[in-house]
């Protein structure tokens, strides 16, 4: 089953699933350390992007969609 219509996708490479989780992070190296990247995950790509954000000491935070929403945390681009 595909996303709905303008829902937020997976940023899994070649992934159509509809996002429930917000990886958020920052590579210190080009960001200044407030600063947040974000990339989006369904429940099946979640611990292997965050896997890939945390072998590189990116990952700073892992929320549920709605929560992040919620909380008017940000744009969703990566």
């Amino acid at each position: 089953m595909g996303p709905a219509p303008d829902s937020p996708m997976c940023s899994a490479k070649g992934c159509r699933a509809d996002a429930v989780w917000v990886l958020a992070w920052n590579n210190p190296k080009l960001h200044t350390p407030e600063r947040r990247k974000t990339w989006l995950a369904c429940e099946k790509h979640r611990e292997h992007l965050s896997k890939f954000l945390g072998v590189r000491g990116f990952l700073k935070d892992v929320v549920r969609l709605e929560d992040w929403e919620s909380h008017g945390t940000g744009s969703h681009a990566g």
